[in-house]
């Protein structure tokens, strides 16, 4: 395969994932700034969350002080914000274009689609009425082109880089939400929470659940209170959950495996690493260095893979 059509196809799913993953934390940022609490833990919480994208020195120079409605708009509509839903849906469009022969009708005018009904939505103050249904729209349209293309694409090349654009993504997103989260409760996190109230924590860690789209799973999984190690342990180190880092990390190195070329030997190589330190981890091991420490590494170890992958296959490193 040419290597501008597999960069193409790679960033178009990595943004759209990335499209997803702003709104299932803007989503839980919201609706957290609906209960009860004082200005600062609110404040604190929208810095958490434009941590988690290393943006606060971007929003602070355009919007000054941290509110909820200035990181709303500067995430969501802000079209010189990089990482903004908008900037990502169109990033998402304009790869889409640029390789409409290597998509089925029906990724591409899912994807175009999309594009149209966030204008209209924006432009029609669908947005402001109801921030959550907004976000809900969002979720949709990605779980949408996922599923299209797991329905209509050739199982070939093109489909595995589009795969892996996804859950490269996928990983670096679950492992920057995980670690602002838990860089909330403690600095470095060892596996025990001292002087919260027992309310606080279980928002705090149900919100952190429900971004991922895990709170029913962990209830099934553990039929128990919810605790931080739990947590950790599921979005880390479980196979079955569908966005933790161990079955994001297991399908990067499958269709690594698949679109393997002459010079991909050393990625995938460090991708197989990763995995194997994920397999056959344990939770206590890893809170045992802290959490936040592991987490730091394996997302300079994301970012090392994404520049492999751009190297071994792509037109260029980085967008």
């Amino acid at each position: 395969m040419l290597s501008r059509t597999a960069d193409h196809l790679f960033w178009m799913s990595r943004y759209t994932e990335r499209a997803e993953n702003t709104a299932r934390m803007l989503n839980v940022g919201y609706e957290t700034s609906l209960l009860p609490q004082s200005t600062a833990k609110a404040q604190e919480g929208w810095l958490g969350l434009l941590s988690i994208s290393e943006l606060i020195p971007a929003y602070t120079a355009r919007h000054g002080a941290v509110t909820r409605e200035g990181v709303l708009d500067f995430m969501v509509r802000d079209g010189n914000n990089p990482s903004s839903i908008l900037s990502c849906l169109r990033g998402a469009r304009e790869n889409a274009r640029a390789v409409r022969g290597a998509l089925t009708t029906e990724v591409w005018e899912t994807q175009n689609q999309t594009w149209l009904e966030l204008h209209r939505l924006l432009e029609g103050g669908a947005f402001e009425r109801d921030p959550g249904q907004f976000f809900e729209w969002v979720k949709y349209r990605s779980h949408l082109s996922r599923g299209v293309t797991l329905g209509t694409m050739l199982q070939d090349e093109a489909f595995h880089f589009l795969r892996l654009g996804t859950f490269l993504e996928r990983a670096d997103n679950t492992a920057r939400l995980l670690d602002v989260k838990f860089h909330a409760v403690e600095s470095d996190f060892h596996g025990v929470v001292t002087g919260r109230e027992p309310e606080a924590d279980f928002y705090h860690w149900s919100a952190i659940l429900r971004s991922v789209s895990a709170f029913e799973v962990y209830r099934k999984v553990y039929r128990d209170v919810i605790t931080p190690e739990r947590v950790a342990d599921l979005l880390i180190l479980r196979r079955d959950m569908p966005r933790s880092l161990h079955a994001s990390l297991r399908e990067v190195v499958d269709n690594l495996a698949l679109v393997s070329n002459g010079h991909s030997a050393e990625t995938e190589r460090r991708a197989g690493r990763l995995l194997a330190d994920l397999q056959y981890g344990r939770i206590d091991e890893i809170l045992a260095t802290g959490l936040h420490a592991f987490l730091t590494q394996f997302l300079d170890r994301v970012n090392d893979l994404g520049a492999g992958i751009g190297r071994d296959f792509l037109v260029a490193p980085s967008h």
